[in-house]
């Protein structure tokens, strides 16, 4: 063994440690995000007494989600734990003894870190997007036959056209009820009720026994002119296809990559064609402005320039912000986010490698502690980032590589002083 860099026997010694961390870290995580995301949306779902093996399904759509976030991050806990046994256990002293270098020790680290990363991404790319796609169907189904599993006690709900505003509720019973809707034809209607019985009307959708309910409706053209009237009941329903409106769509964390690319494609074409248009507005109302202006008090658009000035504001403000679309700096961010954590497993080996040669003592201990401490923080800069991403308008590629990037060259520094030592 001696004189040579790398042995099998060694290399497959430290791959089967680092496997075996990894898969306890693993079952951690896992277990970790299932309880906290998943499982009480399935306590929700069970006491509306949907059938348990609907919510078993609901369960198993939803774990590529977890498994998309549980991985990265045992990679990092399993190297930690891994590298920290081998030094406080002076097995990389004697790997060094024997004429080989910390490559060893490396390499099998950085082979499972490329595995997880590249299964991470798969599970991201191409599960959660097919999971995500079969939750949608089941859970629309449940919410045909158990349509009060929408209605909670406290809380606003949301349909196509109704929104119904909840207090406390036991069992169907309902208090302080409030609905705002609008009809057809343009009337807009605010319903309030001391009380409200739930029935489940099955496929046609949902109907509220309303008591002493009052009831006023006015036209969109003319809010002032309105009708009132009060009553001690009054039957309220909700169509089917009202309720399937209320399946949230699809967001940008649950696409695939190509699919979220295509997206933001899309949204970009017609980002700068909205620019365009403003932009032309935005001139015409410049040009009238300063025409005006030029013409001074003997033209006849004189008397007209506070207008036009209101109008030049009005417009720039509005290309203001166009500039800024919200809603596309979300898409981007979710886009660079689909890469940044699978393969921040990548950028996790060489830090872990570095901090477990560090440690002395208790290596497992030391490594499970400061694999959650670097989750906690790894987490939390992707959070960060992406709320100065929406508010601030900052580089989505940098904000949700940024934490890839520090993991990275902390490691670098970390390796340098080891060797330096």
């Amino acid at each position: 063994m001696k004189g040579r860099n790398i042995s099998k026997t060694l290399f497959f010694y430290i791959l089967k440690d680092i496997l075996l961390a990894f898969s306890v870290s693993f079952l951690f995580f896992f277990f970790v995000f299932f309880v906290n995301q998943l499982l009480l949306v399935a306590q929700d779902i069970l006491t509306k007494q949907v059938p348990l093996y609907q919510v078993a399904l609901l369960l198993l759509y939803a774990i590529p989600q977890v498994i998309a976030m549980a991985v990265p991050f045992a990679s990092l806990m399993g190297t930690l734990i891994t590298v920290g046994r081998l030094s406080s256990d002076n097995e990389v002293l004697v790997i060094l003894s024997s004429g080989m270098s910390y490559f060893m020790v490396f390499l099998p680290a950085f082979i499972v870190g490329l595995l997880v990363s590249v299964f991470s991404f798969l599970a991201n790319d191409i599960l959660l997007p097919a999971g995500t796609v079969q939750f949608q169907s089941l859970y629309r189904s449940i919410l045909v036959s158990t349509p009060a599993l929408e209605l909670e006690a406290d809380s606003v709900t949301r349909y196509r056209d109704t929104v119904i505003v909840t207090g406390p509720v036991a069992g169907t019973s309902i208090n302080n009820l409030i609905i705002l809707d609008r009809s057809s034809d343009g009337e807009r209607r605010v319903i309030m009720a001391e009380s409200a019985e739930f029935i489940d009307s099955g496929e046609e959708g949902i109907s509220l026994d309303l008591g002493s309910a009052f009831f006023m409706s006015s036209r969109e053209t003319s809010r002032s002119d309105y009708d009132y009237a009060s009553s001690s009941s009054l039957r309220y329903w909700v169509p089917q296809e009202d309720l399937i409106q209320a399946i949230h769509s699809i967001g940008p964390n649950q696409m695939s990559s190509r699919d979220l690319h295509t997206e933001i494609q899309l949204m970009n074409d017609e980002h700068y064609s909205r620019m365009d248009e403003r932009y032309n507005r935005v001139m015409v109302a410049a040009h009238s402005l300063e025409d005006t202006l030029r013409r001074g008090s003997e033209g006849e658009y004189w008397n007209r320039r506070d207008s036009f000035l209101g109008s030049y504001i009005q417009i720039e403000e509005e290309a203001v912000n166009v500039r800024g679309n919200l809603r596309l700096r979300v898409y981007l961010l979710q886009y660079y986010q689909k890469f940044s954590i699978p393969f921040g497993a990548l950028s996790f080996v060489l830090l872990a490698v570095s901090l477990g040669l560090l440690t002395k003592k208790s290596g497992q201990t030391v490594g499970f502690f400061m694999g959650l401490i670097i989750s906690v923080l790894f987490w939390a800069l992707l959070l960060g980032g992406q709320t100065l991403g929406v508010n601030r308008g900052y580089s989505p590629v940098l904000l949700m590589w940024f934490p890839n990037i520090l993991a990275l060259s902390s490691g670098l520094v970390l390796s340098i002083i080891r060797l330096k030592r």
